[in-house]
């Protein structure tokens, strides 16, 4: 009887669910599964990633580009701890995932053996916070149910990260040559009950001052283009849920602005006033919510219909009107086929000042305090009206966490999932240096324009990805905004401590010798000529770009500077 090395087997399980590339950081416990993609290397690529936290961003950012489980192969114990980063990546953003740990052989486990560890008490479930689920392959026969498992769980109900453990004696076990993957699985899509439908549309009929709060993962453009038709025909609002501003096309008359950190404080109070939302796909978590008070938990003062994947998500936090279980593609397409209002909806005047509003907060403000040229010669409003002029409409804009992500978030307007593109790639957990990696990813894996947005200490969690970059072929350009400070939290630090500067200061390398130095063009600007400049380089450049803008740490936000966030703190005090 012919055979192959398990790992051989694990391999083309892969690439028969549609995997086409893999990253990760190698290690001697999976040899064998390293030599498999040697064995497919026609038909899958392993991308090897210089840190395993950067490995895990990479494959959660594939995963939100497919809608199908990025893969991420580590190592046991360090390997696997330095990619939990990722993992809570997925889980808190709704995102498919595998990632695959290679583990001691079983013949050493439960002595605390070389880097051992217990990863379903690490990742499990009980965490509430990690994987939703995490098995073990101990029978390499086994290995094409617990991958067609880890996909379909992966992908089904609320989308999320699933932790395979490939212990090293396992993954070199023969296998007989006959021994085959199992077919591709696709997710299994819940449809909405046609009662709550109708219930949805018995409260929109009665409401005054509806909104639609569109958001997270797995809309197709089939589906966003449904919700467009629904919206248009109702005359409805949208808003995007935070950190998924590319759900409804913000160009759309009907936009009414991102709702999350830094919302607009006019959109903030509109949601406060309204009388009816309908939340599809987000799940209204702190953020979005404003801390829970835009909607009071509970029971909010506004009616609320909530529209989910999985059902045990449902009235979990908020206690809604009509809560109905359904995938969003699917959703958005029974909202669509609602018949037309005999009527003009009542609320077309509140619709046209939601979209105004927003349209308002696009216009740059004199930050209050600024000093005159502190900022030199650049303008970042107009920086990312330069970014919206020359970038493709197909660009991926992808960044992690800190106050820098602020300026894209408030003026760029992404274009929307209807357009047939993902746009938008960032961490709705907050997790810092999530922007690098995930940009290479997405050139990697699509070959699209990915434009990052960074700052000085966002940029060195994970700027040793350039290498990877360099090494597999990638290009991104990385807008980098160096204030020397942890920005978000010396903001909050004069809030609530003023003048009482500790920790949030940074010593920083020459970042444009550093990019350099990985093989990226570098290039400092200095005004917002040059920088209209440096980005159509860029465009045209083959390789990556940094581009560096230094700014006085005055300019913490796009609404407020730090001096006068000191001030009034002291005022208070």
């Amino acid at each position: 009887m012919n055979s192959k090395l398990a790992g051989h087997l694990l391999v083309e399980c892969l690439v028969a669910q549609g995997v086409d590339i893999a990253f990760g950081v190698p290690g001697e416990s999976y040899l064998a599964v390293l030599d498999g993609f040697y064995r497919s290397r026609e038909q899958i690529r392993f991308v090897a990633c210089r840190n395993e936290g950067g490995a895990a961003f990479m494959a959660e950012a594939h995963g939100k580009l497919t809608r199908r489980p990025g893969v991420c192969l580590v190592t046991r114990g360090p390997g696997a701890t330095n990619a939990s980063i990722g993992v809570h990546t997925a889980f808190q953003d709704s995102t498919p995932m595998v990632l695959l740990v290679g583990d001691v052989g079983s013949d050493c486990r439960d002595r605390e053996a070389f880097q051992e560890m217990d990863y379903s008490v690490y990742f499990g479930p009980s965490t509430k916070g990690m994987a939703k689920r995490v098995e073990r392959i101990d029978d390499a026969n086994r290995i094409p149910e617990y991958i067609s498992r880890a996909f379909a769980t992966a992908m089904n109900g609320r989308p999320g990260p699933v932790v395979l453990v490939l212990p090293e004696d396992m993954l070199v076990q023969p296998v007989a040559d006959s021994l085959a993957p199992l077919p591709r699985v696709e997710a299994v899509t819940p449809f909405p009950d046609p009662a709550g439908i109708a219930a949805l549309q018995r409260l929109l009929e009665q409401a005054e001052r509806p909104l639609l709060i569109a958001g997270g993962s797995g809309w197709d453009a089939a589906g966003a283009a449904a919700l467009q038709a629904f919206a248009e025909r109702w005359q409805l609002p949208v808003g995007n849920a935070f950190r998924f501003q590319d759900t409804f096309d913000n160009h759309h008359p009907l936009y009414a602005g991102d709702v999350g950190i830094g919302i607009n404080p006019a959109l903030a109070a509109n949601i406060r006033n309204s009388d009816l939302i309908i939340a599809i796909g987000a799940r209204l978590g702190e953020m979005t919510t404003g801390g829970y008070t835009l909607l009071q938990a509970p029971r909010s003062q506004q009616q609320l219909v909530h529209i989910l994947p999985q059902g045990d998500e449902l009235d979990r936090v908020y206690q809604a009107d009509v809560a109905i279980q359904s995938g969003v593609n699917a959703a958005a397409q029974a909202l669509a086929a609602l018949p037309t209002p005999s009527a003009a909806p009542r609320w077309q005047a509140w619709s046209r000042q939601l979209n105004a509003d927003y349209r308002a907060n696009l216009v740059p403000q004199r930050l209050a305090g600024l000093s005159e040229g502190i900022s030199g010669d650049i303008d970042l409003p107009r920086v990312i009206a330069s970014l919206q002029r020359q970038l493709p409409a197909d660009a991926v804009i992808t960044n992690g966490a800190g106050n820098f992500a602020s300026w894209i978030h408030r003026y760029f307007q992404y274009h929307g999932v209807v357009k047939g593109h993902k746009t938008q790639l960032a961490p709705t957990n907050g997790a810092m240096g999530y922007g690098v990696p995930a940009g290479i990813a997405a050139n990697l894996a699509t070959g699209r324009t990915a434009f990052t947005i960074a700052g000085d200490g966002d940029f060195l969690m994970n700027g040793q990805e350039l290498a990877t970059a360099l090494q597999h072929g990638g290009k991104s350009i990385i807008l980098l905004l160096n204030n020397g400070v942890y920005g978000t939290i010396r903001m909050h630090q004069e809030r609530e401590y003023p003048n009482r500067i500790s920790g949030t200061q940074l010593g920083n390398p020459d970042f444009c010798q550093l990019a350099s130095a990985y093989g990226y063009a570098a290039e400092r600007i200095a005004s917002n000529d040059e920088f209209d400049a440096a980005l159509e380089r860029a465009l045209a450049r083959p390789n990556g770009t940094l581009l560096e803008i230094r700014l006085s740490p005055d300019i913490i936000s796009t609404r407020a500077t730090l001096t006068t966030i000191t001030a009034a703190a002291l005022a208070r005090d």
